[in-house]
C-alpha cells in the first residue's frame, strides 16, 4: 500500500458509443458509457404547458469498471446491457448478474427486441439472448451468421414489424430479417456508401439511413422505394439519426464535424442548422417521446438538450453537461481543496466540483457564442489559446479577479473573476516595443499584483484592480535591457512582498526587490531551467532541469539545500505540499514520486501506464489531482495514510521501489489483489461482480483524548432535526389567520418538558380508547421495523457504528416519524412496563446515546437526536421510574463530556483574549 491510492476519476460526461434511453414512469433515464464505465443521468424534462420551465440533466449513479471499453450499451428497465471486448455484461441496478460469452470477435452493436437483446459482432454473427432467468440460462436462444460480404455497421427494428430487423452494412446495402425463423425476407439495393445508422420514422414503412457521404435517405421498406434524399451543407458522414414525435413533420441528424441539422419534412428542405452543437462527431440524437426537446451526445465529452419553443421553429440550447474535449495541462487546487482549476488543449477554462459532479462548469469568456454567429465562424475560433500557465489567489475573490492565465503565443494575460465564473475586464500587456508571448505569471501573496514574464526575458508587475502596469525589472547588465537573456520560464512572490523571484532558461536564478525592482542577487544553476516552483512558508524555491534533476534552494541563505534524482524521462510538473515537508514530481516515464524534503529522500513512487502531465495536492493533503497524456479527465488519488492509522512512513511509503498502480476509475470504487506481489490493482473481473468503495472514515482508536468526533454530516441535516416543527409550521399551506379559542379558567393544566401550557383532556369515552386489538397489531409491527431492527442488532453484536450509519442515512422526517412509532398512546394501560415493547425500546435508545456521548462520536448529530427524542417522549420518560434512570446516566455522561470540552473552549478564549490584547 502506497501513500496514495487510487480513488476516482472527474470530468467524464459520456464517450463515443450511442447512448441508452428508456422512460420508467414519469422519469427519463439516459445510459453512457464512458471508457470502462457506464453512466445514469435523470433527465427532468420540461412541463408542456409551460416551456419556459428548464430541465436539467443530473448525475444519478455510476457503475464498477469493466474488464475492457464499452463498445455498446442497451436498458431495460433495471438491467442495463454493455458490450466490452468478446463479452456482455448483463447488470440489475449496481449488481453484474451475468456475462454472456459467446462471441469469438468484438461486439459492436446491441439492440433491445422485446424481452431479448440481439447482439452482433465485426465478424457478422447475430446471437439472440432472453434476459430473463438469466440466472439459470447463459446460453443464447438464437443465432445467425450473416454474409461473409455483408460488414454490419447498425441494426434497428421497424415499428409495426412483427420479429423482423433491418441491418446496415459498410458496403451501403440493408438486409431485412425474420429473427424468429432466421431467415433473410428480403436485402435492399442500398446506395454504395457506407451506411452509419438507421432509425423508424413515425410513418409506417418509412425508415431514415444515414450514410458517410453526407446524405439521408428516406425510404419506404415496403415498397423499396425511395422517399426523399437530403445531403448535409458540411463535409462528413451523417451519425446520427432522430424523428420529432410531437406531430411536428422534423428530422434531426448529427454529422461527423459537430454539426446539427434539422430538416422539415413537408416542405422537404432544411429548416435550420446549429453549426457549434459539438466540437467533434456527433453520436446520438433523440428526441423525447411527445415533446419539443432533443439530446445529443458526441465525441467532445458533452450531453446538450435543445428545446423548440422559438417563433421561427430554431432550437437552443436549454441544457448541458460537459468536460474536457481534449486533454487537461494544468490544474490546481481552490476553495480549500473543494474545487479544481483545470486549463485544457480545447481551450477551456474549467472549474471541477470534487464533491458534487453537477458543481462542475465551464468559465464564460463573455459572448463567444453571440460573437461566432455574429462573425459567421466556430466558437473555437473566438475563444482565447489554450492555457500554459496559470496562478490564482482566493484572498481577493470578492474585491476583484484573482486568477491570471498566460496563453498559448499571445502577448498578453488575461485575469478571471472566480465569484461571477467569468473572464475579467482587463487585459494586461507587457509595456515593450517587440511583443513576446506570455510565458510565466505570479500572483502575489495579497491578492493585489500580477508578476508577467515573457518569451523575450521582459518581467512587468500590474496591479490586478486597475489592470494598469505598476513597473518592470530589469537587470542593467543584460544586453537587451530586460530581466534575463532568454525566456522567462516561472516567476514567483514571497508571502510578505519583499522578494520577487525569477527564473531564465539558460539557467540563470535572480533575486528582486519587489517594491523597488532593483536585482538583489543572482546565481546560475548550470543547466538549462524547466519550471520553477516556490513555497512561501518556508521559503524553498524547487527547480527542474533538462538533465531530470530537481533542486532546491534556500531563497534567504541562497544557496542549494536539496536535490533529488531518479526520473528517467522528461519532468512535466511538481508540486509542494501544504507544510511544506513533502515534495511531488511526475515524470514522461509514467512515474510520480514522492521526496521527504527533510529526509532529503524519496519515500514514495508509483509507475502508471499513461504519463502524468500535471498534478496537484489539495490544502489538506487528503486529495491528490492528476492529468494524463491523452485523457480528457481528472484523477483523484486519496491519501490513505491520513486514514489508516500509521505513524510512520516506513510503514505506508514504498520508499526507492516503484509500485505499478492503475489510474483510478470514473466509479470511485475498485478491490485490491492482496497477493499481487506489484500492489498492481485489480479491475471487474466474472468472479468479483461488485467493487468495494473506498472508505474514508477514520478509525476510532486514533481519537484525540478529551475532544470530541463530529459526524461530518450536512449541518442542514442535523439543525432541521431541531427545527422540524418550525419547518413542518412553515410549509404548510397558507390559511386566513383564526382567532384562537379562549379556553375556559377552570381547565387544570399539566406541566410538560417544552415549557408551552398543555391542557389535560377529558376522560376518553369507550370508543375513543384503542382496544386491545390496536395494543397487540402495534405491539406485533415492532420488531418488523429496520429502525428496530438495526437498534437490537447493534446491542447484541456490540457495535453501534451499524445503527448510526443507519441514522445518518434517514432523512430528518423519516427519523421524526420513526421515533413517533414508538410514542406511548396508552398510558393508562395495565400491561407490566417490561412486557412492553416500546418501553423496551426507548430504554435500549437511551443506553445507545449514552455510549455515544461516552465516547464522543458523531457529537453535534447526537446531540439533535437527543433533543428530539426528548421532546416526543419527555413525558413516557418522566412517567417510567426505569426511564428516569437511565436518563438520569445520560445527563451525568454529558456533563462529564461537556465540561472537559467547555474547559478546553475556556482556555483557547482565554489565550486568544491575552494574544489580541498584547502589543508586540
Amino acid at each position: 500500500m502506497g501513500i496514495f491510492e487510487p480513488f476516482r476519476a472527474i470530468g467524464y460526461i459520456t464517450s463515443s458509443v450511442p447512448f441508452s434511453v428508456q422512460r420508467l414512469g414519469t422519469e427519463t433515464f439516459v445510459t453512457v458509457s464512458v471508457g470502462k464505465s457506464w453512466q445514469i443521468y435523470n433527465v427532468r424534462n420540461p412541463n408542456l404547458i409551460s416551456l419556459l420551465v428548464p430541465s436539467s440533466i443530473s448525475f444519478s449513479s455510476v457503475r464498477p469498471q469493466l474488464a475492457k471499453k464499452i463498445r455498446a450499451l442497451a436498458s431495460y428497465r433495471d438491467y442495463t446491457f454493455a458490450a466490452y471486448g468478446n463479452d456482455i455484461g448483463v447488470f440489475k441496478r449496481a449488481h453484474q448478474v451475468a456475462t454472456w460469452s459467446k462471441h469469438t470477435a468484438k461486439v459492436n452493436l446491441l439492440l433491445l427486441f422485446g424481452e431479448h437483446i440481439l447482439s452482433v459482432d465485426v465478424e457478422g454473427n447475430v446471437f439472440i439472448w432472453a434476459f430473463k432467468g438469466i440466472e439459470e440460462n447463459l446460453s443464447p436462444v438464437g443465432h445467425i451468421l450473416l454474409d461473409s460480404e455483408f460488414t454490419p455497421s447498425c441494426i434497428m427494428h421497424p415499428d409495426t414489424y412483427l420479429n423482423k430487423v433491418i441491418l446496415g452494412s459498410q458496403d451501403g446495402s440493408l438486409q431485412l430479417w425474420n429473427i424468429s425463423t432466421k431467415k433473410k425476407l428480403y436485402e435492399f439495393k442500398g446506395w454504395k456508401s457506407s451506411i452509419h445508422c438507421c432509425v423508424s420514422s413515425p410513418a409506417l414503412d418509412v425508415i431514415a439511413v444515414g450514410c458517410a457521404d453526407g446524405k439521408i435517405h428516406l425510404h419506404n421498406i415496403r415498397y423499396d422505394e425511395k422517399v426523399v434524399t437530403f445531403s448535409h451543407s458540411t463535409r462528413g458522414a451523417v451519425t446520427a439519426l432522430s424523428f420529432r414525435t410531437d406531430g411536428q413533420p422534423l428530422l434531426a441528424s448529427g454529422g461527423s464535424s459537430g454539426v446539427i441539422c434539422i430538416w422539415n419534412l413537408e416542405k422537404r428542405r432544411l429548416q435550420s442548422v446549429i453549426r457549434d452543437a459539438h466540437d467533434s462527431s456527433v453520436i446520438s440524437l433523440h428526441f423525447f417521446a411527445n415533446e419539443p426537446v432533443l439530446m445529443s451526445t458526441s465525441a467532445d465529452n458533452s450531453i446538450k438538450m435543445w428545446i423548440f419553443d422559438t417563433t421561427d421553429g430554431d432550437p437552443r440550447l436549454l441544457r448541458f453537461r460537459s468536460g474536457h474535449s481534449a486533454p487537461p495541462l494544468c490544474i490546481r487546487f481552490y476553495a480549500n481543496g473543494r474545487h479544481i482549476l483545470s486549463a485544457g488543449q480545447d481551450r477551456a477554462f474549467r472549474l471541477f466540483s470534487v464533491i458534487q459532479d453537477q458543481q462542475s462548469r465551464e468559465l464564460s469568456q463573455r459572448h463567444v457564442t453571440k460573437r461566432a454567429k455574429k462573425l459567421k465562424v466556430k466558437e473555437e475560433e473566438i475563444k482565447l489559446k489554450p492555457v500554459i500557465a496559470f496562478d490564482v489567489a482566493e484572498i481577493r475573490e470578492r474585491d476583484w479577479s484573482n486568477v491570471v492565465t498566460c496563453h498559448m503565443d499571445t502577448p498578453h494575460a488575461y485575469v478571471w473573476r472566480l465569484q461571477n465564473f467569468v473572464l475579467g475586464e482587463h487585459i494586461l500587456t507587457p509595456t515593450i516595443d517587440i511583443q513576446a508571448p506570455v510565458k510565466a505569471c505570479s500572483i502575489s501573496a495579497c491578492g493585489n499584483f500580477a508578476i508577467l514574464g515573457t518569451a523575450g526575458g521582459w518581467i512587468e508587475k500590474f496591479n490586478l484592480q486597475s489592470g494598469m502596469s505598476r513597473g518592470s525589472y530589469i537587470d542593467v547588465l543584460e544586453k537587451e535591457k530586460s530581466a534575463h537573456d532568454g525566456e522567462v520560464v516561472g516567476v514567483a512572490c514571497d508571502s510578505t512582498n519583499s522578494l520577487m523571484i525569477s527564473a531564465g532558461y539558460n539557467g540563470d536564478i535572480k533575486i528582486w526587490n519587489f517594491k523597488g525592482r532593483e536585482l538583489k542577487s543572482k546565481w546560475e544553476i548550470g543547466s538549462t531551467v524547466v519550471k520553477i516552483i516556490y513555497h512561501r512558508s518556508n521559503g524553498l524555491l524547487a527547480t527542474v532541469t533538462d538533465d531530470l534533476v530537481i533542486r532546491m534552494f534556500d531563497v534567504v541563505a541562497l544557496k542549494l539545500v536539496r536535490k533529488f534524482d531518479g526520473h528517467a524521462d522528461r519532468v512535466t510538473d511538481i508540486c509542494f505540499s501544504e507544510d511544506g515537508k513533502w515534495l511531488m514530481s511526475s515524470s514522461m516515464d509514467g512515474t510520480l514520486r514522492i521526496w521527504d524534503v527533510i529526509l532529503a529522500r524519496q519515500i514514495d513512487a508509483i509507475h502508471v501506464d499513461v504519463s502524468i502531465t500535471g498534478l496537484s495536492l489539495s490544502p489538506n493533503m487528503d486529495v491528490l489531482a492528476t492529468t494524463h497524456v491523452d485523457q480528457n479527465g481528472v484523477y483523484l488519488w486519496v491519501n490513505q495514510a491520513m486514514f489508516s492509522g500509521a505513524t510512520h512512513i516506513d510503514s505506508y511509503g514504498s520508499g526507492k521501489e516503484v509500485v505499478n498502480v492503475k489510474l483510478p476509475s470514473i466509479s470511485s470504487g475498485g478491490e485490491s489483489s492482496k497477493d499481487d506481489v506489484d500492489s498492481e490493482k485489480t479491475v471487474l473481473t466474472n468472479s468479483q461482480p461488485r467493487a468495494q468503495p473506498i472508505t474514508l472514515t477514520p478509525l476510532l482508536d486514533q481519537q484525540i483524548p478529551d475532544l470530541v468526533t463530529l459526524s461530518l454530516l450536512p449541518k442542514s441535516q442535523w439543525q432541521s432535526l431541531i427545527n422540524l416543527d418550525i419547518i413542518k409550521e412553515r410549509n404548510k399551506p397558507i390559511e386566513p389567520p383564526k382567532k384562537p379559542e379562549k379556553a375556559p379558567f377552570f381547565l387544570p393544566s399539566i406541566p410538560s418538558l417544552s415549557g408551552e401550557i398543555v391542557f389535560k383532556a377529558s376522560e376518553p369515552t369507550d370508543e375513543e380508547k384503542p382496544t386491545q386489538t390496536d395494543r397487540i397489531s402495534r405491539i406485533a409491527d415492532l420488531p418488523s421495523s429496520p429502525f428496530v431492527q438495526f437498534l437490537q442488532s447493534s446491542f447484541e453484536m456490540k457495535n453501534s457504528e451499524a445503527f448510526t450509519d443507519y441514522l445518518k442515512s434517514l432523512s430528518s422526517s423519516t427519523l421524526d416519524v420513526e421515533l413517533r412509532m414508538l410514542q406511548i398512546i396508552d398510558d393508562d394501560d395495565e400491561q407490566e412496563p417490561e412486557k412492553r415493547p416500546e418501553l423496551i425500546i426507548l430504554e435500549l435508545l437511551l443506553d445507545y446515546f449514552i455510549q455515544e456521548i461516552t465516547h464522543r462520536n458523531n457529537f453535534e448529530f447526537i446531540q439533535a437526536l437527543i433533543r428530539l427524542f426528548l421532546k416526543i417522549h419527555g413525558e413516557t420518560i418522566r412517567r417510567q421510574s426505569k426511564l428516569q434512570a437511565k436518563a438520569q446516566k445520560l445527563l451525568e455522561a454529558q456533563s462529564a463530556v461537556w465540561q472537559k470540552l467547555d474547559g478546553l473552549f475556556q482556555s483557547a478564549r482565554c489565550m486568544v483574549t491575552f494574544l489580541s490584547n498584547s502589543q508586540f
